[in-house]
């Protein structure tokens, strides 16, 4: 079973929350992420959440060529 301490990807109001709440919840809950970064997200791609985020098709790809760099 994968587990992530969240206190250290999430800002401090989000540290406490349930996963299913950090989903829903706006980009810049991330650690490191801010509102005008968030902002810029949403208007390139449409990303509104963390949920979002994931589902990226393009963050998708790079997680599988890093993987296969990796592989090697």
């Amino acid at each position: 079973m994968a587990s992530i301490d969240l206190g250290n990807v999430l800002d401090k109001a989000w540290a406490d929350k349930s996963v299913p709440e950090v989903l829903s919840a706006p980009v810049s809950a991330l650690k490191g992420v801010s509102d005008r970064q968030g902002d810029l997200l949403n208007e390139a791609f449409g990303i509104k959440t963390v949920a979002d985020l994931a589902k990226l098709k393009y963050v998708g790809w790079a997680q599988a060529l890093a993987a296969l760099d990796e592989a090697k």
